[in-house]
């Protein structure tokens, strides 16, 4: 690493640190007063309302990451190229996509914690968030407990099953007035009615059990088995797939363009147990699904935003490459969210929904960039 990268570096970074510094005091001010009532509601004391504030940080800071790196970028380009730094550099033979490797560097490192949080961290700690709301109400005067779950339908495609369940714990792994009707390849049904079951040994186990058959859609039930217990291993649903369908069946989750508590890897085993759902659902969860693909690289497109606003030499306003490049990135914030839209509409490819604002941005700084004198 050259003695120009390393300062460069440093430059970046020091105000990289004081944006986020500043946006988080500025959100810790507003969280307790948008939150005070919620968090009074849920009867918080003090070791609660800090727990909780550090519950929903790892959303905040996703949120304020590309800004903040668009800020620092802003204010460290604009005071190398005022005090002529950058036209010294080049004047000595070093190029402007060569000089500006470090920041692109740091977008990258940027997208790659973007990512990490969003997958890993923010989903837990969106549900630690819930854990902690819920820890002073009663569970029946609780409906967003986010371990019990009540009047639960779902459908697992590939094996053909619908079940029905009227209470689930996923903590506990246990299920009440479970009912699951599935499909054999000769056409006939089968019914399986339990007052309760438990997972154990990866095999669910159902309780007082009744299984019946059905011949066809108008044929009578017959029943097959009745006994106090019966394992069935071919149920191959696990207690995180059933998790998984419980958070992706809801309609407003599904069409949501943002949600918290949906990773990749749950929107995937989502699409998988469900190939045959409808064409408009399927469109809205592709599209989700591309878009968190795509959202970690907004810290590399900002990079090149920022660029071209602020290398150019001279003594030029600071409001406005400041303005400008903001006014930019709205403009792709609100593209990005109406992309997002049209794909979930299916009035886009989903994989081109997610990707065109980054594309479209990212080739319009490379442009600028080359125009860069």
């Amino acid at each position: 690493m050259r003695l120009h990268d390393r300062y460069l570096f440093r430059e970046l970074l020091t105000p990289l640190a004081f944006c986020l510094g500043g946006f988080s005091v500025l959100w810790l001010a507003d969280f307790f007063f948008t939150k005070i009532d919620e968090m009074q509601s849920h009867k918080f004391q003090l070791r609660d309302g800090i727990e909780y504030f550090l519950a929903l940080s790892p959303e905040f800071f996703v949120t304020a990451l590309p800004i903040a790196l668009l800020l620092s970028l802003l204010y460290a380009l604009t005071h190398h190229a005022r005090h002529h730094e950058l036209t010294a550099l080049r004047a000595a033979g070093v190029s402007l996509w060569r000089l500006c490797a470090p920041y692109f560097v740091v977008g990258f490192a940027a997208s790659g914690i973007y990512f990490l949080l969003n997958e890993a961290a923010v989903p837990r700690a969106a549900d630690w968030a819930e854990e902690i709301k819920a820890r002073h109400v009663p569970t029946g005067q609780n409906p967003k407990n986010p371990t019990r779950f009540t009047n639960i339908d779902f459908r697992t495609a590939h094996a053909r099953r619908i079940w029905h369940i009227g209470e689930y714990d996923s903590a506990a792994q246990t299920m009440v007035n479970p009912r699951v009707i599935w499909t054999l390849p000769d056409g006939s049904q089968r019914q399986l009615v339990a007052e309760r079951a438990v997972r154990a040994n990866d095999v669910w186990i159902f309780f007082n059990a009744q299984q019946f058959a059905q011949a066809g859609p108008q044929a009578r039930l017959v029943q097959l088995v009745n006994t106090n217990e019966i394992a069935l291993p071919e149920f191959d649903e696990t207690p995180k797939q059933i998790l998984s369908n419980i958070k992706l069946s809801d309609s407003q989750t599904l069409r949501g363009t943002r949600n918290a508590n949906l990773p990749l890897r749950d929107v995937r085993e989502y699409l998988q147990l469900h190939s045959d759902m409808p064409a408009d659902d399927r469109n809205a969860l592709l599209t989700k699904y591309y878009g968190r693909l795509a959202a970690p690289w907004t810290c590399l497109v900002v990079v090149f935003i920022a660029i071209p606003f602020g290398a150019p030499s001279g003594r030029r306003n600071l409001f406005f490459g400041v303005a400008g490049s903001i006014f930019i990135c709205f403009f792709f914030f609100v593209l990005q969210q109406v992309c997002l839209a049209f794909g979930s509409n299916g009035h886009l490819p989903a994989w081109l929904a997610a990707w065109l604002p980054n594309m479209l941005f990212a080739a319009a700084g490379t442009t600028m960039i080359l125009r860069t004198r």
